[in-house]
């Protein structure tokens, strides 16, 4: 396959969520294949040094402290990006988090805010950035769901968590037939488990590591990394005739 399929160099990408974990990684990624990056979060201080990181690889790199649930915050972010670069080419939608609890335990608090970040927020990202995308007729717009969004699970209690994650991966499809005719792909990434700042305390329970070895073909967690290559595919001209996919990067969770 020709390398130049996934040379980013030229493009804007805007990660959400990429302050820490898999958002770093996967905007990092992006970089190192050429592509300017936006980084969004709440977290200033960890947005800047991040943006120094990416810096170092040789692309520019714009922080933006943004709550992906104030929508008022994400008009202005997009805003920034338009005026900064003048056009944003690849979006990935990954600023997220879970609450657990047995369904019957769940509060209303718990469960609107987990709705409200994993599912509104990630639709109301994509609405503002795709609409520069649909200005300029191209766009990659990703969706980073989760394996929980296609299945249930016995282990680890969190239907609010399940029903947000399972409405982006059918949004992901209702948005690629939408946008089809403005050059734009959307597809949705579903991660298992992957090791990071939100995830550690729960992984590396003596517990969770035998559930994980029973139920994981692979029999392991993700790596740091691991995601990176199904992201860049997502943002490049390799995935041009692929949208509305929902691919799970899972060590095997889901097939079985």
């Amino acid at each position: 396959m020709n390398k130049g399929l996934f040379d980013l160099k030229g493009s804007v990408a805007v990660v959400t969520g990429a302050s820490s974990g898999l958002g770093v990684q996967m905007a990092k990624a992006l970089a190192r294949q050429g592509a300017d990056l936006v980084i969004l979060a709440r977290r200033k201080e960890k947005l800047e040094q991040v943006a120094e990181e990416i810096r170092e690889l040789g692309v520019k790199c714009l922080p933006i402290v943004c709550d992906v649930t104030d929508i008022e915050a994400i008009k202005r972010a997009a805003e920034i990006t338009e005026k900064e670069f003048g056009k944003v080419d690849i979006l990935i939608n990954n600023a997220g988090s879970g609450g657990v609890a047995p369904a019957e335990e769940t509060s209303d608090e718990m469960w609107y805010h987990t709705i409200n970040l994993d599912l509104n927020g990630v639709f109301m990202v994509a609405r503002e950035f795709g609409k520069i995308m649909i200005k300029n007729k191209y766009g990659r717009i990703i969706n980073i769901a989760s394996m929980y969004g296609m299945v249930g699970n016995m282990a680890h209690p969190s239907s609010a968590y399940h029903a947000a994650k399972g409405g982006v991966v059918n949004m992901t499809r209702a948005l690629a037939a939408e946008w089809a005719k403005y050059g734009i792909t959307v597809n949705c990434i579903c991660p298992g488990y992957f090791v990071t700042e939100l995830t550690q305390d729960v992984l590396d329970t003596e517990y969770f590591t035998n559930y994980m070895k029973q139920t994981v073909p692979v029999g392991r967690y993700g790596r740091e990394g691991e995601l990176d290559s199904t992201a860049v595919y997502l943002a490049s001209e390799a995935s041009s005739y692929v949208t509305g996919a929902i691919i799970p990067v899972d060590g095997g969770y889901t097939c079985i």
